[in-house]
């Protein structure tokens, strides 16, 4: 499965784009003097009198033919000395991503994802997976959240999307010679994330997912239009939309890390050097964000691009 690889990415860019309507919110601490969108993705610099680091929202996985290596990025890129990621997407690493995910994510033998399910439930995603032309028994082994994400990829593959063309998997080869490296999480936590939610809040996310994945394709290319020339603002609206839909998935998969990584940042600021910092953009855009949290502890967020 390529999810295999694509999970480990972390799922914000697709957790937008399977919820359900709500009213969209966005904080004033998120907006910038560089409001009007550019002809680049938002970057961002913290930094203080020997260190500065760059923080860069990426989608996961792309079209092949997005050029986002624009403006001040690659200049910010060429600058640092340490590139930072969600996850290690060495290959060395990524290698065991499918035994870790395989060791969480298949149901006990005797149940099936759909027993799991009331008559309502099972009539809902049965219809959503005609939709995508997948069969209803393809996926009864898996755990509700894998399941939702198998589905994501496939949602992604149908709006001309893939993981090899995302920010994280480009960076990773093309990262400059002797570029120094460092992860804010373990795999095992990214997937626990999803594997640890009550499963009733994975089931409400496994029908989000698939209850109509015709909007969901189309979100991701509104998504990712908005994201290439910098409108954050969009951004946080449609990713406000997705996560009112599932408070505890917007917990677990955005505030709570938005909060470990704002402190990381702070941490960093003790440490002399230029980081570039590569984290999925609905982190950095919104209520809740590594900006708003950093603003909390008295540190300046900078839009530069």
């Amino acid at each position: 499965m390529k999810l295999l690889k694509s999970l480990s990415l972390s799922a914000a860019a697709l957790a937008i784009s399977f919820a359900g309507p709500a009213l969209a919110h966005h904080h004033e601490a998120t907006e910038t003097a560089t409001e009007a969108a550019t002809s680049s993705p938002a970057l961002w610099k913290v930094a203080d009198e020997d260190t500065t680091i760059y923080l860069f929202g990426t989608v996961h996985a792309l079209p092949s033919d997005v050029d986002w290596k624009t403006g001040m990025i690659g200049e910010a890129l060429d600058s640092s000395d340490t590139l930072v990621t969600e996850v290690d997407m060495t290959p060395e690493s990524m290698a065991q991503l499918p035994g870790l995910i395989m060791g969480k994510g298949i149901l006990p033998t005797g149940t099936t994802l759909r027993s799991l399910m009331s008559e309502e439930q099972k009539t809902t995603y049965e219809a959503g997976l005609a939709k995508l032309g997948v069969p209803a028994e393809a996926l009864d082994t898996l755990e509700p959240w894998l399941a939702a994400m198998q589905l994501a990829q496939v949602v992604m593959q149908k709006a001309g999307f893939n993981a090899e063309s995302g920010v994280e998997t480009v960076l990773e080869k093309t990262v400059k010679e002797g570029m120094g490296r460092d992860a804010l999480e373990t795999m095992e936590f990214q997937i626990s994330v999803f594997d640890e939610m009550p499963q009733d809040a994975q089931l409400d996310f496994l029908l989000q997912s698939v209850e109509k994945p015709e909007e969901g394709i189309a979100m991701l290319k509104d998504l990712v239009d908005d994201w290439k020339v910098g409108k954050v603002d969009e951004i946080a609206a449609m990713l406000n939309e997705g996560m009112m839909a599932n408070p505890v998935l917007a917990e677990r998969l955005l505030y709570s890390r938005n909060t470990y990584w704002a402190g990381w940042i702070d941490a960093r600021l003790d440490q002399p050097g230029t980081v570039f910092m590569a984290v999925g953009a609905g982190h950095l855009a919104g209520t809740k964000s590594v900006q708003d949290l950093l603003a909390q502890k008295g540190i300046s967020t900078t839009r530069v691009q």
